[in-house]
C-alpha cells in the first residue's frame, strides 16, 4: 500500500533560518541579559532587526514575523523563543499548503 503522506525536505533555506532563529533566541535568553540592560538594550533590538531581515530574505514575507518582532520589544515577553516558533510555524504552513496542492481532486469526465 503506497504512503500518501507528503514529505517535504526542509531545504537549505529552512535549515539556515531555523539555525539562525535558535541561535538568536539562545543569544537573547542566555548571553544578552548578562551584559546589557534587558529589553531596552540597543544590541537586543539590533539583533531582532537583523534576524527579521534575514528571515524575510530566506523565507519570504510571512505574517508570523510581525508578532514575533513586536513581542521581542515587550519587556519580559522576550523570554519566549519567538523566532524559533515563527520559523517552525512557517514550516508547518508550507507543509500544509504543499499537502493541499497535491491532494486536488481529479476533474470529472464529461
Amino acid at each position: 500500500m503506497p504512503d500518501d503522506s507528503v514529505t517535504i525536505s526542509p531545504g537549505p533555506r529552512f535549515r539556515t533560518a531555523m539555525l539562525l532563529a535558535i541561535a538568536a533566541d539562545a543569544l537573547q535568553l542566555v548571553v544578552f541579559p548578562l551584559f546589557v540592560a534587558g529589553a531596552i538594550s540597543p544590541a537586543d533590538d539590533l539583533l531582532d532587526l537583523g534576524i527579521g531581515a534575514v528571515m524575510v530574505h530566506l523565507l519570504g514575507w510571512h505574517w508570523e514575523f510581525v508578532p514575533t518582532f513586536l513581542a521581542k520589544l515587550v519587556p519580559g515577553v522576550d523570554l519566549v523563543p519567538f523566532w524559533t516558533l515563527a520559523v517552525a510555524n512557517v514550516w508547518r504552513k508550507a507543509k500544509a499548503m504543499a499537502a493541499t496542492t497535491t491532494e486536488k481532486p481529479a476533474l470529472p469526465e464529461r
